[in-house]
């Protein structure tokens, strides 16, 4: 059991959760200091680049 990694989809899924969480409020920062415009299309593509590289990174 210590050496289990886990249901891969699983893993996924909690990745994908957790990086468009962190891209949301990190886009609404942005917003409220007038830095970006949030759109949903934004925070789509920042949240599919930011799990291809939290991928990468932990392979």
């Amino acid at each position: 059991m210590a050496r289990s990694r886990g249901d891969p989809r699983v893993l996924f899924v909690l990745n994908v959760v957790l990086s468009s969480l962190f891209c949301y409020l990190v886009l609404r920062g942005l917003a409220f200091v007038g830095a970006v415009e949030f759109t949903w299309v934004l925070l789509a593509g920042s949240t599919a680049a930011l799990v291809v590289v939290t991928r990468l990174v932990t392979r």
